[in-house]
């Protein structure tokens, strides 16, 4: 029982490590790569207190050196499906039933070893797994994570001391946050460690059960992740850990009555899909599930006329570029008025011929390889089309190769009108498509801009008039969950810009705040009487 109202310690975002030559972050760093590299590990599944083998094992790779293998994932079937749901339910009642502050200590715990002993060896298999680069791999799997672990501690405690503000003489009113009746499904993407550690864990934070499965390319993370949560404390069952194709995990989570939610990231046609299948079953269910999804986005940054060069340059090439592009909130369309842009040609091309290419293990590669085959095709395809398309131009880039690892040049397409195909899809590459328009029609660039694209995640406006900013502030309200000015469209920070879009992007639930986090609680209100009625009759009616 608790003998006091207990603060948890106030978050802080971890600070980020340069990996600068000659410090001791980046020795641990590249020793971590080098071990990663000479060792072949095999990854089990985790249900309940069982690491679960098959006879399945499918290869990981590097995507920028796909002859290398770094290990083995066992891959399941339905049945490790059902095996981790009866997991996550057997050990339901005993999480839900521990102090809030005691689950608070393993998620706190874990984010220290996060920032601390497994730093180097969360950043290495993120960078070897998922092919980034040691600064982004440091703001993700480092710093992102131990920050969402941080914070979500604290906006629990929030959540929690949430009260009636009224109780009248008599009575006394509670609100208590109960888990979901059931347990979560989470379901993560390949391109943030960080994500992949979140999503599970703020449902589990608040009391909830969980089956996890993560993208078959981020496994090599997801693996470390689960070591972490496990050196910290967590209880057997409370995330169960599994590795099954899409299909198999659907059959099986989407029809048990015990299903209480989904926390998604991924792409917008699988959950379209998801959202679907769940309403076919709802009849199945015990209570209405909760839908929590993250999903693409067609992200824009807007330059004025009053902009500056240099910074609207700097913000375009790093927002494009950065990991490749294959960040939900990486520019991919960029609008620029034409009396800037000969000047910001310029600079784009002279800063994108300045990037180095190549394996992470290389600090000095800005771009390394995009996440496999299958996205290396289709860009490959969309830039092929464009060189033989004469309504566009590509300007920088265009190139490609996958005999090695998986490279797409960085590319900038010219297109001569705002409705070019590569600045409606989304591409989630290194391939930004710019529009120049007439500087007089800034106001019809802000119509276009929102009805481009079903997405609405990220977007920025780059601009010195103020009058201007406000314009494109109210005109984009609806354009974009996250909203940027005077600065790229990438790098929402936990506990600064909570992050999360609407319309094709995803339901906003805002991953990062406390607005997450009440997606995974059911409130109960409680009254208690002290002076309760003992006569059903009220004095008005009593005679005159």
């Amino acid at each position: 029982m608790s003998k006091g109202f207990f603060k948890v310690p106030t978050p802080v975002n971890e600070p980020v490590l340069s990996y600068a030559p000659g410090t001791s972050e980046r020795k641990l760093l590249k020793k971590a790569l080098k071990d990663a590299l000479e060792t072949e590990i095999e990854i089990p599944m985790y249900i309940g207190g069982k690491t679960v083998k098959t006879d399945k094992k499918v290869a990981l790779k590097p995507p920028h050196d796909h002859q290398h293998v770094l290990g083995y994932f066992h891959e399941g079937e339905k049945s490790h499906v059902e095996d981790a749901i009866n997991a996550a339910l057997a050990a339901k009642a005993d999480w839900e039933n521990l102090p809030w502050y005691e689950r608070a200590s393993i998620f706190l715990r874990a984010a220290d070893l996060v920032s601390g002993p497994y730093r180097a060896k969360i950043n290495a298999a993120t960078m070897l797994g998922q092919s980034k680069n040691a600064y982004q791999a440091e703001i993700d799997s480092a710093c992102e994570f131990a920050d969402f672990l941080r914070f979500n501690v604290q906006y629990m405690t929030e959540i929690y001391a949430q009260q009636p503000p009224v109780s009248p003489k008599g009575v006394w009113n509670k609100l208590e946050q109960r888990p979901l009746e059931g347990f979560v499904f989470a379901l993560t993407p390949f391109n943030f460690t960080a994500i992949a550690g979140n999503l599970p864990s703020s449902a589990a934070m608040m009391g909830n059960v969980v089956v996890w499965k993560p993208a078959n390319t981020q496994i090599y993370a997801a693996n470390v992740i689960m070591q972490i949560f496990k050196e910290a404390g967590l209880p057997d069952g409370v995330i169960n850990l599994v590795y099954v194709s899409g299909p198999d995990a659907g059959e099986v989570i989407f029809k048990h009555p015990d299903f209480a939610g989904i926390h998604f990231t991924g792409s917008t046609a699988v959950f379209q899909d998801i959202w679907k299948t769940i309403g076919n079953n709802i009849h199945r269910y015990k209570s209405y599930p909760r839908i929590v999804g993250e999903t693409g986005g067609k992200d824009f940054i807007l330059v004025h006329p009053s902009a500056d060069v240099e910074i609207s340059n700097t913000a375009i090439v790093r927002g494009a570029f950065e990991y490749q592009g294959q960040k939900c909130s990486a520019a991919s369309r960029v609008y620029i008025p034409k009396s800037l842009w000969p000047q910001l040609k310029e600079l784009m091309i002279r800063d994108i011929k300045s990037f180095k290419m190549g394996g992470v293990e290389d600090f000095t590669n800005f771009i390394n390889a995009v996440i496999d085959e299958k996205s290396f095709d289709k860009l490959a395809k969309y830039i092929d089309d464009a060189k033989g398309d004469k309504s566009v131009e590509i300007i920088a880039g265009g190139n490609y190769d996958k005999s090695k690892g998986y490279f797409i040049e960085p590319t900038v397409i010219l297109a001569s009108k705002p409705d070019y195909v590569t600045m409606c899809e989304e591409l989630f590459g290194p391939v930004l498509t710019v529009f120049v328009y007439d500087d007089e029609k800034f106001d019809e660039i802000l119509t276009t801009i929102d009805e481009t694209s079903i997405y609405a995640l990220t977007g920025a406006v780059i601009a010195q008039d103020r009058y201007a900013i406000d314009k494109a502030s109210k005109a984009l309200k609806n354009s974009a969950g996250n909203f940027y000015v005077n600065d790229k469209c990438t790098g929402a920070v936990v506990g600064q810009q909570p992050f999360g879009g609407a319309r094709g992007s995803g339901t906003n639930d805002k991953a990062g705040s406390m607005i997450n986090l009440l997606r995974w609680v059911s409130p109960r209100t409680i009254k208690e009487a002290f002076d309760s009625p003992k006569d059903y009759r009220y004095p008005f009616m009593q005679e005159d």
